[in-house]
């Protein structure tokens, strides 16, 4: 049962990455006309110029680059990429249809909501081992025969995508909030990743440290080690606290250190990447 839950659990958060995704899209970038990257600008950009349905026209070239990618490469990918194309594809259709006019008036608000929007939308399908498809498809393919950055191909997809706009507009200010809706993007992308990741690091100076060291094992179910130190100063013997916990976690640490030793020392520090149980899981290289 446990193991049925996990993978509702998994994509229930996918579908809802898609759906934030998609309406960053929908909602504030495509009704302003502006051309964002990837397979999804491509395919507002072809919306823009025949009035071919968005949703359809993003499933037909996944599906064409996907029929490609397992002739040249073999099925690299797995369920939730197609699952991602599919999700995508559906809930543009139905939100193109929804989002007539723009959600905002402000195209510039509209750019850095939408490309926000989009950003963690896409962030969290990852977090889950998810996929969107696109233009990682192309790069996959195009890496396979040569030695390039899989991120630099992904950035001149972009660039030549929203550059596109301007035989459509004429309008260098269109191709501006296009890099600015994918720098928000992928700043947003970044924080969902890494952001997800963050931890705290603790290094706590209190003389009830086994009161505080249990509580904090009980009742957050976290490893803690207690180091023997020497105070240099007073020459003295210290007992010192050390435990990595979640972010969120961080509020429960200085309760129960401020409720047994409100003259307690405490060192806080920001950790990214911890691997271990109870963090993320340590992927060996190949």
């Amino acid at each position: 049962m446990n193991k049925y839950f996990k993978i509702f659990k998994t994509y229930f958060i996918i579908t809802f990455g898609l759906f934030i995704n998609t309406i960053g899209w929908t909602a504030f970038v495509i009704p302003h006309k502006i051309v964002g990257g990837g397979l999804s600008g491509l395919s507002s950009l072809i919306n823009y110029i025949t009035g071919f349905p968005i949703g359809l026209g993003y499933l037909i070239m996944n599906i064409f680059l996907i029929l490609i990618s397992i002739k040249i490469i073999g099925a690299q990918f797995g369920i939730k990429t197609i699952y991602g194309i599919l999700g995508t594809s559906a809930f543009i259709s139905v939100f193109e249809t929804v989002f007539k006019t723009p959600v905002l008036q402000d195209e510039f608000m509209s750019v850095i909501l939408g490309g926000a929007l989009i950003g963690s939308g896409i962030g969290i399908v990852f977090s889950q081992g998810g996929s969107t498809g696109g233009t990682d498809i192309i790069a996959m393919i195009i890496t396979k025969y040569k030695d390039i950055s899989p991120g630099k191909l992904l950035l001149m997809f972009d660039v030549v995508i929203i550059s596109s706009s301007y035989f459509l507009f004429g309008s260098v200010e269109k191709i501006i909030y296009g890099i600015v809706t994918m720098a928000v993007s992928s700043y947003a992308v970044d924080m969902i990743l890494e952001g997800n990741k963050q931890s705290a690091q603790f290094f706590i100076f209190s003389e009830k440290y086994e009161i505080i060291a249990e509580r904090i094992s009980r009742e957050l179910a976290r490893g803690v080690t207690v180091i023997k130190g020497t105070g240099w100063y007073t020459k003295a013997d210290k007992h010192i606290v050390m435990v990595i916990v979640r972010k969120n976690e961080i509020p429960f640490v200085m309760n129960i250190v401020h409720q047994e030793d409100d003259t307690a020392f405490i060192s806080q520090g920001s950790v990214m990447g911890v691997y271990g149980k109870g963090f993320e899981e340590f992927k060996k290289r190949k």
